[in-house]
Protein backbone atom coordinates (compact mmCIF):
# COMPACT_ATOMS: atom_id res chain seq x y z
CA UNK A 1 0.00 0.00 0.00
CA UNK A 2 2.86 2.39 0.75
CA UNK A 3 4.21 1.94 -2.77
CA UNK A 4 0.81 2.50 -4.38
CA UNK A 5 0.19 5.58 -2.24
CA UNK A 6 3.53 7.14 -3.15
CA UNK A 7 3.01 6.29 -6.83
CA UNK A 8 -0.32 8.16 -6.64
CA UNK A 9 1.48 11.17 -5.16
CA UNK A 10 4.10 10.98 -7.90
CA UNK A 11 1.59 10.93 -10.74
CA UNK A 12 -0.55 13.66 -9.17
CA UNK A 13 2.45 15.91 -8.64
CA UNK A 14 3.70 15.30 -12.18
CA UNK A 15 0.37 16.44 -13.62
CA UNK A 16 0.52 19.67 -11.61
CA UNK A 17 4.11 20.38 -12.58
CA UNK A 18 3.50 19.75 -16.26
CA UNK A 19 0.52 22.09 -16.16
CA UNK A 20 2.82 24.90 -14.99
CA UNK A 21 5.87 23.90 -17.00
CA UNK A 22 5.69 26.95 -19.20
CA UNK A 23 6.14 29.23 -16.21
CA UNK A 24 8.78 27.28 -14.30
CA UNK A 25 11.15 26.02 -16.97
CA UNK A 26 14.62 27.51 -17.26
CA UNK A 27 15.10 28.95 -20.77
CA UNK A 28 18.22 29.42 -22.83
CA UNK A 29 17.68 33.17 -22.90
CA UNK A 30 17.93 33.67 -19.17
CA UNK A 31 19.24 31.99 -16.06
CA UNK A 32 16.05 32.00 -14.04
CA UNK A 33 15.96 29.59 -11.17
CA UNK A 34 13.71 26.58 -11.69
CA UNK A 35 12.56 25.07 -8.37
CA UNK A 36 10.69 21.80 -7.93
CA UNK A 37 9.19 21.83 -4.40
CA UNK A 38 8.87 18.08 -3.86
CA UNK A 39 7.03 16.97 -0.73
CA UNK A 40 8.81 14.16 1.12
CA UNK A 41 6.49 11.37 2.20
CA UNK A 42 8.05 7.95 2.66
CA UNK A 43 8.54 5.12 5.11
CA UNK A 44 11.28 2.65 6.00
CA UNK A 45 12.23 0.54 9.06
CA UNK A 46 15.11 2.83 10.06
CA UNK A 47 13.26 6.17 9.98
CA UNK A 48 9.61 5.20 10.25
CA UNK A 49 7.34 7.62 8.42
CA UNK A 50 9.10 10.69 7.01
CA UNK A 51 7.43 14.02 6.30
CA UNK A 52 8.87 17.23 4.93
CA UNK A 53 10.23 18.87 1.82
CA UNK A 54 12.87 17.67 -0.64
CA UNK A 55 13.17 20.50 -3.17
CA UNK A 56 15.32 20.37 -6.28
CA UNK A 57 16.57 23.34 -8.26
CA UNK A 58 18.38 24.01 -11.55
CA UNK A 59 19.77 27.15 -13.11
CA UNK A 60 22.44 28.49 -15.49
CA UNK A 61 25.25 30.74 -14.26
CA UNK A 62 26.30 31.70 -17.80
CA UNK A 63 25.40 31.27 -21.46
CA UNK A 64 23.73 27.84 -21.77
CA UNK A 65 25.66 27.28 -25.00
CA UNK A 66 28.96 27.29 -23.11
CA UNK A 67 27.91 26.65 -19.50
CA UNK A 68 26.60 23.42 -18.00
CA UNK A 69 23.45 23.54 -15.93
CA UNK A 70 23.87 23.91 -12.15
CA UNK A 71 21.75 21.96 -9.71
CA UNK A 72 20.91 21.77 -6.05
CA UNK A 73 19.03 19.30 -3.86
CA UNK A 74 17.83 19.80 -0.31
CA UNK A 75 15.79 18.11 2.41
CA UNK A 76 14.02 19.21 5.55
CA UNK A 77 12.49 16.05 6.98
CA UNK A 78 11.06 14.97 10.33
CA UNK A 79 10.29 11.34 11.09
CA UNK A 80 7.98 9.49 13.42
CA UNK A 81 11.10 8.25 15.22
CA UNK A 82 11.88 11.85 16.23
CA UNK A 83 14.67 12.31 13.69
CA UNK A 84 15.64 15.44 11.77
CA UNK A 85 17.33 15.15 8.37
CA UNK A 86 18.48 18.48 6.91
CA UNK A 87 20.69 18.59 3.80
CA UNK A 88 21.83 20.98 1.08
CA UNK A 89 23.85 19.61 -1.86
CA UNK A 90 25.01 21.60 -4.87
CA UNK A 91 26.88 21.13 -8.14
CA UNK A 92 27.48 24.56 -9.69
CA UNK A 93 29.19 25.61 -12.93
CA UNK A 94 30.23 29.24 -13.29
CA UNK A 95 30.11 31.07 -16.64
CA UNK A 96 31.80 29.16 -19.48
CA UNK A 97 32.38 26.28 -17.04
CA UNK A 98 35.39 28.19 -15.71
CA UNK A 99 34.83 26.88 -12.18
CA UNK A 100 32.98 23.90 -10.69
CA UNK A 101 31.80 24.20 -7.08
CA UNK A 102 30.67 21.12 -5.13
CA UNK A 103 28.84 21.45 -1.82
CA UNK A 104 27.55 18.88 0.67
CA UNK A 105 26.10 20.21 3.93
CA UNK A 106 24.15 18.00 6.33
CA UNK A 107 22.78 18.07 9.84
CA UNK A 108 21.19 14.93 11.26
CA UNK A 109 19.56 14.14 14.57
CA UNK A 110 19.07 10.54 13.73
CA UNK A 111 19.34 6.85 14.42
CA UNK A 112 20.74 4.27 12.02
CA UNK A 113 21.75 0.64 12.24
CA UNK A 114 25.31 -0.49 11.69
CA UNK A 115 26.29 -4.02 10.73
CA UNK A 116 29.97 -4.21 11.58
CA UNK A 117 32.82 -3.88 9.13
CA UNK A 118 33.35 -5.70 5.86
CA UNK A 119 30.98 -7.44 3.48
CA UNK A 120 29.94 -11.06 3.77
CA UNK A 121 28.03 -13.06 6.40
CA UNK A 122 27.81 -11.75 9.96
CA UNK A 123 29.42 -14.98 11.20
CA UNK A 124 32.64 -13.91 9.43
CA UNK A 125 32.84 -10.69 11.47
CA UNK A 126 34.38 -11.08 14.94
CA UNK A 127 32.87 -8.80 17.57
CA UNK A 128 36.23 -7.94 19.13
CA UNK A 129 38.61 -6.36 16.58
CA UNK A 130 42.05 -5.86 18.04
CA UNK A 131 42.90 -5.73 21.71
CA UNK A 132 40.81 -3.79 24.22
CA UNK A 133 40.65 -4.05 27.98
CA UNK A 134 38.21 -6.97 28.16
CA UNK A 135 39.22 -10.60 28.16
CA UNK A 136 38.15 -11.90 24.71
CA UNK A 137 36.94 -15.13 26.32
CA UNK A 138 34.25 -13.11 28.15
CA UNK A 139 32.76 -11.61 25.01
CA UNK A 140 29.23 -12.40 24.00
CA UNK A 141 28.56 -14.48 20.93
CA UNK A 142 28.35 -12.57 17.63
CA UNK A 143 25.75 -9.84 17.98
CA UNK A 144 22.78 -9.55 15.62
CA UNK A 145 23.23 -8.11 12.14
CA UNK A 146 21.47 -4.86 13.00
CA UNK A 147 23.05 -2.70 15.72
CA UNK A 148 21.00 0.46 16.16
CA UNK A 149 22.82 3.70 16.98
CA UNK A 150 21.62 7.21 17.87
CA UNK A 151 23.79 10.20 17.00
CA UNK A 152 23.96 13.82 15.89
CA UNK A 153 25.92 14.51 12.72
CA UNK A 154 27.24 17.68 11.12
CA UNK A 155 28.90 17.61 7.69
CA UNK A 156 30.35 20.62 5.87
CA UNK A 157 32.08 19.70 2.60
CA UNK A 158 33.02 22.35 0.03
CA UNK A 159 35.23 21.79 -3.02
CA UNK A 160 36.35 24.45 -5.50
CA UNK A 161 37.73 23.31 -8.88
CA UNK A 162 39.26 25.45 -11.63
CA UNK A 163 38.94 24.41 -15.27
CA UNK A 164 42.24 23.86 -17.07
CA UNK A 165 42.22 26.04 -20.21
CA UNK A 166 39.60 24.76 -22.70
CA UNK A 167 39.78 21.11 -21.63
CA UNK A 168 37.24 19.25 -19.52
CA UNK A 169 39.79 18.80 -16.73
CA UNK A 170 39.44 20.58 -13.39
CA UNK A 171 41.83 20.86 -10.45
CA UNK A 172 41.14 22.24 -7.01
CA UNK A 173 41.02 22.17 -3.24
CA UNK A 174 38.36 21.29 -0.71
CA UNK A 175 37.60 21.52 2.99
CA UNK A 176 35.76 18.72 4.79
CA UNK A 177 34.39 18.67 8.34
CA UNK A 178 32.56 15.72 9.92
CA UNK A 179 31.41 15.81 13.55
CA UNK A 180 29.55 12.93 15.19
CA UNK A 181 28.26 13.67 18.69
CA UNK A 182 25.92 12.24 21.34
CA UNK A 183 26.58 8.74 19.98
CA UNK A 184 24.67 5.99 21.74
CA UNK A 185 24.95 2.26 21.01
CA UNK A 186 21.58 0.86 21.97
CA UNK A 187 22.87 -2.73 22.23
CA UNK A 188 25.99 -1.88 24.22
CA UNK A 189 25.89 -3.34 27.76
CA UNK A 190 29.20 -3.36 29.60
CA UNK A 191 27.67 -4.48 32.89
CA UNK A 192 26.13 -7.74 31.73
CA UNK A 193 27.99 -11.06 32.04
CA UNK A 194 29.31 -11.59 29.49
CA UNK A 195 29.36 -7.94 28.32
CA UNK A 196 27.59 -7.10 25.05
CA UNK A 197 30.14 -5.26 22.91
CA UNK A 198 28.97 -3.57 19.72
CA UNK A 199 31.07 -3.28 16.58
CA UNK A 200 31.25 0.50 16.94
CA UNK A 201 32.37 0.39 20.57
CA UNK A 202 34.99 -2.30 19.99
CA UNK A 203 36.45 -0.50 16.98
CA UNK A 204 36.49 2.88 18.77
CA UNK A 205 38.25 1.48 21.83
CA UNK A 206 40.79 -0.48 19.77
CA UNK A 207 41.64 2.63 17.70
CA UNK A 208 41.68 4.99 20.70
CA UNK A 209 38.62 7.04 19.74
CA UNK A 210 35.93 8.17 22.13
CA UNK A 211 32.83 6.03 21.48
CA UNK A 212 30.62 9.06 22.23
CA UNK A 213 31.98 11.87 20.03
CA UNK A 214 34.66 12.41 17.37
CA UNK A 215 35.70 14.91 14.73
CA UNK A 216 37.41 14.56 11.35
CA UNK A 217 38.56 17.80 9.73
CA UNK A 218 40.72 18.04 6.64
CA UNK A 219 41.60 19.46 3.26
CA UNK A 220 41.60 17.70 -0.08
CA UNK A 221 43.37 17.74 -3.42
CA UNK A 222 40.99 17.09 -6.30
CA UNK A 223 41.11 16.21 -10.00
CA UNK A 224 37.95 16.10 -12.11
CA UNK A 225 37.24 15.19 -15.72
CA UNK A 226 33.66 15.88 -16.81
CA UNK A 227 32.57 15.67 -20.46
CA UNK A 228 28.90 14.90 -19.71
CA UNK A 229 26.42 16.92 -21.73
CA UNK A 230 24.21 17.38 -18.65
CA UNK A 231 25.12 16.76 -15.03
CA UNK A 232 21.50 16.26 -13.97
CA UNK A 233 20.59 13.60 -16.53
CA UNK A 234 23.47 12.75 -18.89
CA UNK A 235 22.88 11.30 -22.34
CA UNK A 236 26.58 10.93 -23.16
CA UNK A 237 30.04 11.74 -21.85
CA UNK A 238 32.31 10.58 -19.05
CA UNK A 239 32.92 11.60 -15.48
CA UNK A 240 36.03 10.83 -13.41
CA UNK A 241 36.82 12.28 -9.99
CA UNK A 242 39.76 11.74 -7.62
CA UNK A 243 39.76 13.21 -4.11
CA UNK A 244 42.68 12.79 -1.71
CA UNK A 245 41.62 14.01 1.72
CA UNK A 246 44.17 14.66 4.47
CA UNK A 247 42.86 15.07 8.03
CA UNK A 248 45.64 16.48 10.25
CA UNK A 249 45.22 16.77 14.00
CA UNK A 250 46.11 20.48 13.89
CA UNK A 251 42.90 21.15 11.89
CA UNK A 252 40.78 19.60 14.63
CA UNK A 253 40.76 15.89 13.77
CA UNK A 254 40.90 13.55 16.74
CA UNK A 255 43.66 11.64 14.93
CA UNK A 256 45.61 12.32 11.74
CA UNK A 257 44.54 10.24 8.76
CA UNK A 258 43.98 10.32 5.01
CA UNK A 259 41.30 8.97 2.67
CA UNK A 260 41.26 8.41 -1.09
CA UNK A 261 38.11 8.56 -3.23
CA UNK A 262 38.20 7.50 -6.92
CA UNK A 263 35.04 7.59 -9.04
CA UNK A 264 34.14 6.89 -12.68
CA UNK A 265 30.89 7.11 -14.66
CA UNK A 266 30.18 6.40 -18.33
CA UNK A 267 27.16 6.39 -20.63
CA UNK A 268 26.73 4.16 -23.69
CA UNK A 269 23.94 5.05 -26.12
CA UNK A 270 22.01 2.20 -27.71
CA UNK A 271 20.14 4.38 -30.21
CA UNK A 272 21.27 7.45 -32.15
CA UNK A 273 17.70 8.68 -32.47
CA UNK A 274 16.85 8.18 -28.80
CA UNK A 275 19.91 9.05 -26.69
CA UNK A 276 17.87 8.36 -23.56
CA UNK A 277 18.04 4.67 -24.51
CA UNK A 278 21.36 3.74 -22.92
CA UNK A 279 23.44 1.74 -20.50
CA UNK A 280 24.97 3.77 -17.67
CA UNK A 281 27.89 2.58 -15.53
CA UNK A 282 29.06 3.89 -12.15
CA UNK A 283 31.89 2.74 -9.94
CA UNK A 284 33.89 4.17 -7.07
CA UNK A 285 36.58 3.12 -4.64
CA UNK A 286 37.03 4.65 -1.18
CA UNK A 287 40.08 3.80 0.92
CA UNK A 288 41.74 4.67 4.23
CA UNK A 289 45.29 5.35 3.08
CA UNK A 290 46.92 6.30 6.40
CA UNK A 291 46.15 6.61 10.09
CA UNK A 292 42.93 5.71 11.85
CA UNK A 293 39.50 7.01 10.88
CA UNK A 294 36.51 7.07 13.29
CA UNK A 295 33.97 4.32 12.78
CA UNK A 296 31.15 6.43 11.33
CA UNK A 297 33.59 8.25 9.01
CA UNK A 298 34.91 5.03 7.47
CA UNK A 299 34.06 4.35 3.81
CA UNK A 300 30.44 3.16 3.65
CA UNK A 301 27.82 2.60 0.98
CA UNK A 302 25.18 5.30 0.68
CA UNK A 303 27.50 8.08 1.89
CA UNK A 304 28.44 9.45 -1.56
CA UNK A 305 27.58 13.13 -2.10
CA UNK A 306 23.97 12.55 -3.13
CA UNK A 307 23.47 9.32 -1.19
CA UNK A 308 22.47 7.28 -4.25
CA UNK A 309 24.70 4.21 -3.96
CA UNK A 310 23.54 0.91 -2.52
CA UNK A 311 19.92 0.90 -3.60
CA UNK A 312 18.22 -2.02 -1.77
CA UNK A 313 20.26 -1.42 1.39
CA UNK A 314 20.11 1.05 4.25
CA UNK A 315 22.68 3.84 4.35
CA UNK A 316 25.90 2.49 5.88
CA UNK A 317 24.87 -1.16 5.45
CA UNK A 318 28.40 -1.99 4.23
CA UNK A 319 31.37 -0.28 5.83
CA UNK A 320 35.11 -0.90 6.01
CA UNK A 321 38.61 0.54 5.73
CA UNK A 322 38.40 -0.14 1.97
CA UNK A 323 35.23 -0.16 -0.12
CA UNK A 324 34.55 -0.64 -3.84
CA UNK A 325 31.12 -0.12 -5.37
CA UNK A 326 29.83 -0.79 -8.88
CA UNK A 327 26.48 -0.31 -10.60
CA UNK A 328 25.09 -0.74 -14.09
CA UNK A 329 21.72 0.64 -15.17
CA UNK A 330 19.69 0.11 -18.34
CA UNK A 331 17.61 3.20 -19.21
CA UNK A 332 14.85 3.22 -21.80
CA UNK A 333 12.08 5.68 -22.86
CA UNK A 334 8.57 4.28 -22.61
CA UNK A 335 7.01 6.44 -25.36
CA UNK A 336 7.68 6.29 -29.07
CA UNK A 337 8.08 10.02 -29.71
CA UNK A 338 8.01 11.65 -26.27
CA UNK A 339 10.42 11.77 -23.36
CA UNK A 340 7.98 12.14 -20.49
CA UNK A 341 8.04 8.54 -19.22
CA UNK A 342 10.99 6.21 -18.93
CA UNK A 343 12.09 3.14 -17.02
CA UNK A 344 15.30 1.70 -15.60
CA UNK A 345 16.61 -1.69 -14.53
CA UNK A 346 19.76 -1.83 -12.41
CA UNK A 347 22.12 -4.10 -10.52
CA UNK A 348 24.81 -3.08 -8.03
CA UNK A 349 27.46 -4.74 -5.93
CA UNK A 350 29.59 -3.73 -2.95
CA UNK A 351 32.72 -5.15 -1.37
CA UNK A 352 34.36 -3.85 1.80
CA UNK A 353 37.35 -4.89 3.88
CA UNK A 354 37.77 -5.48 7.61
CA UNK A 355 41.52 -5.40 8.18
CA UNK A 356 41.54 -6.43 11.84
CA UNK A 357 38.93 -9.08 11.14
CA UNK A 358 40.89 -10.62 8.23
CA UNK A 359 38.21 -9.82 5.64
CA UNK A 360 39.92 -8.58 2.50
CA UNK A 361 38.55 -6.49 -0.33
CA UNK A 362 36.72 -8.62 -2.98
CA UNK A 363 36.56 -11.60 -0.60
CA UNK A 364 32.79 -11.10 -0.45
CA UNK A 365 30.43 -9.34 -2.86
CA UNK A 366 26.93 -8.25 -1.83
CA UNK A 367 24.47 -7.56 -4.66
CA UNK A 368 21.35 -5.50 -5.09
CA UNK A 369 18.99 -5.14 -8.04
CA UNK A 370 15.81 -3.32 -8.92
CA UNK A 371 13.69 -1.38 -11.34
CA UNK A 372 12.21 2.08 -11.52
CA UNK A 373 9.96 4.60 -13.25
CA UNK A 374 11.12 8.00 -14.54
CA UNK A 375 8.92 11.03 -15.21
CA UNK A 376 10.59 13.98 -16.94
CA UNK A 377 9.15 17.15 -15.43
CA UNK A 378 11.48 19.70 -17.05
CA UNK A 379 12.54 18.95 -20.62
CA UNK A 380 15.19 21.66 -20.82
CA UNK A 381 17.03 20.67 -17.64
CA UNK A 382 15.98 16.98 -18.08
CA UNK A 383 15.01 16.81 -14.42
CA UNK A 384 13.29 13.52 -13.64
CA UNK A 385 11.14 12.36 -10.82
CA UNK A 386 12.20 8.82 -9.97
CA UNK A 387 10.49 5.95 -8.24
CA UNK A 388 12.70 2.90 -7.59
CA UNK A 389 12.13 -0.45 -5.94
CA UNK A 390 15.17 -2.55 -5.06
CA UNK A 391 15.97 -5.87 -3.43
CA UNK A 392 19.17 -7.22 -1.91
CA UNK A 393 20.62 -10.15 -0.06
CA UNK A 394 19.36 -11.31 3.32
CA UNK A 395 15.86 -10.01 2.66
CA UNK A 396 16.99 -6.40 2.19
CA UNK A 397 14.69 -4.14 0.20
CA UNK A 398 14.22 -0.45 -0.41
CA UNK A 399 11.80 2.02 -1.92
CA UNK A 400 13.18 5.32 -3.24
CA UNK A 401 11.42 8.49 -4.35
CA UNK A 402 13.44 11.48 -5.48
CA UNK A 403 14.56 13.78 -8.25
CA UNK A 404 17.23 13.41 -10.97
CA UNK A 405 18.98 10.24 -12.06
CA UNK A 406 20.87 8.16 -9.53
CA UNK A 407 24.10 8.94 -11.38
Amino acid sequence: MRILYTLFLLLTMTTVLHASDGDSTTTKKDGKLSIIPLPAIASNPTNGWMFGLAPGASWYMGDPETTHISSGLGTIIYTTKKQWIITAKTNMFLANDSWNLLGDWRYFITSQPTYGLGTGPQSAKPTNPGSITYDPSLFSSPIPDEQMMDFHYLRIHETVLKRYQSTRFYFGLGYHLDIHAQIEDRLLDLDSIPPVITSHYAYSRSKDFSPEKYTTSGISLNTLYDSRDNAINPYHGRYAFVNLRVNPAFLGSDQSSSLLWMEYRDYFNLSQKRPRHMIAVWTYGWFVTSGNVPYLDLPAVGWDQFGRSGRAYTQGRFRGEDLVYGEIEYRVPLQRNKETFGAVVFVNTTTASYRDGDISLFEYLDFGFGTGLRVMINKKSRANLNLDIAWGEGGASGFYFGINEAF
